[in-house]
């Protein structure tokens, strides 16, 4: 389950699931606070806008990802090809006939050789897809809301260079909150 993260300003408010998240910001908005909260996702640091119009139920309905995920995912819809059931949805490949033809006359046919050489790849590239997307994810977070602090572009080349000491030093001042999320954030990118 993915958590998502609030931030009012430079000061963390929440980091919990959806409709916690989106509770809180109706809560904290009702209060009176009418300051514009940034909403990330703690997996990719993707900044999101949600909806927190309505009433606890309208909340519950719309961000409860039990009732999301029972109710009719893109998988399930009568007609997918694949096998929805299983998880599996089809998608066009396109492949020259010389990829066909050498696919074909592999063990456990197309889908399977395809299958065969993603995990390969996969396994191969792990650690440096780990990295990269670290640093993306980083990076994201820090352009949102640090893009205007003090060491900025020089903590986004130190990210990208993989130098962990200079990236500490240039967030070493940026405010509590903002400083730890991009720590976490980076800590796979070195």
């Amino acid at each position: 389950m993915t958590d998502y993260l609030a931030f009012d300003g430079h000061t963390a408010l929440i980091s919990s699931n959806l409709l916690a998240v989106a509770r809180h910001l109706k809560q904290h908005q009702e209060s009176g606070n009418l300051t514009p909260v940034l909403i990330f996702d703690e997996d990719t640091g993707r900044q999101m806008d949600i909806d927190i119009s309505g009433s606890d139920k309208d909340l519950l309905a719309r961000f409860d990802e039990d009732s999301a995920n029972d109710s009719g995912s893109e998988a399930a819809k009568p007609g997918k090809r694949g096998r929805p059931k299983l998880g599996v949805v089809g998608r066009e490949v396109t492949l020259l006939p010389r990829h066909w033809k050498w696919l074909d006359s592999q063990r456990g046919g197309a889908s399977g050789t395809l299958r065969r050489l993603i995990d390969q790849a996969r396994k191969q590239s792990s650690q440096a897809d780990e990295v990269r997307n670290a640093q993306d994810s980083t990076n994201r977070f820090i352009s949102a809301i640090a893009g205007d602090l003090p060491g900025f572009e020089d903590a986004t080349r130190a990210l990208y260079s993989g130098n962990e000491a200079a990236f500490k030093e240039q967030v070493k001042h940026w405010p509590k909150d903002v400083r730890k999320q991009a720590l976490k954030f980076a800590s796979g990118a070195f």
